[in-house]
């Protein structure tokens, strides 16, 4: 009874390997194939991304879409020629895919936002950026992630997902920038004095533009002071420079050409009954 099971069992293996073996076979052939062709594709999608100067940033991530979408349709192939149905198969890999979607919400909103992102490109590797509460330079523009140097070298990591949404100010975008400073003097010193020094002090400064012509015009009677706006053009580079530099220069213009530099004051009178 034993020997006619084994002979039972070893005829069936035989007519199953007789009837499938050969596209067994033919489908391994055709993935060890594909997957070589895959790999040429992927190489060639990298040039010509090159050669077209496609960002840096979006090169990587351009490059695994294709790989991956040719490697499903590589493995649904395979697997119709070996005989299993593809139709459930995908009907599956689609009730799944939509399972995962739900539980990864967030995670597929950054990665939506990563794609809007390399995509759009409203910033790049290098510019500084304002957003989401955070000052910085884009050190790394990753699928999910942006990753910002702050200017006191703290590293700080935004979702893609707001800050492809939310608002962002991009401070590298113009060559050249808008410097913008109030000075304040005393009601009772020179107005065309002071307006004179800090149009001294402008024409001196080398990296201050000529186009657009700078401006010095009295812009508030405040409460303790009369208040001079101050706007030059720049390069962008040169901003904090120029920004800083002009502070300590009118304090100390002013000091010299005895032009006062008021401060809040409160006078109180005491009156005896």
């Amino acid at each position: 009874m034993e020997t006619e099971q084994i002979e039972e069992y070893v005829e069936q293996g035989r007519e199953l390997v007789l009837t499938h073996g050969l596209r067994i076979v033919i489908a391994l052939i055709v993935l060890l194939i594909g997957l070589r062709i895959i790999k040429s594709v992927t190489k060639m999608v990298g040039r010509a991304m090159e050669k077209r100067n496609v960002d840096v940033s979006l090169r990587p991530f351009l490059t695994s879409v294709v790989s991956v979408l040719l490697k499903v349709a590589l493995v649904i192939s395979v697997i119709s020629m070996i005989g299993i149905e593809t139709t459930s198969f995908i009907a599956v890999l689609g009730a799944a895919g939509f399972a995962l979607g739900l539980a990864l919400s967030g995670t597929l909103q950054n990665f939506a936002g990563g794609v809007i992102i390399l995509i759009l490109k409203p910033f790049k590797v290098g510019d500084f950026i304002d957003a989401q509460g955070h000052m910085g330079t884009v050190k790394m523009i990753q699928i999910f992630s942006t990753i910002l140097k702050t200017p006191d070298n703290k590293t700080v990591i935004i979702p893609n997902g707001p800050l492809s949404t939310g608002s962002l100010t991009n401070f590298s975008t113009e060559p050249q920038r808008r410097v913008d400073m109030e000075f304040g003097i005393g009601y009772t010193d020179d107005i065309d004095k002071a307006k004179s020094i800090l149009n001294r002090l402008i024409s001196e400064d080398e990296r201050v533009l000529s186009d657009p012509a700078p401006q010095v015009v009295l812009s508030e009677l405040a409460d303790s002071s009369v208040n001079f706006k101050v706007r030059v053009w720049a390069n962008s580079g040169d901003y904090w420079g120029i920004y800083f530099d002009f502070q300590e220069k009118v304090k100390k213009a002013f000091d010299k050409e005895g032009v006062g530099i008021p401060f809040p004051q409160m006078d109180v009178h005491v009156h005896n009954n």
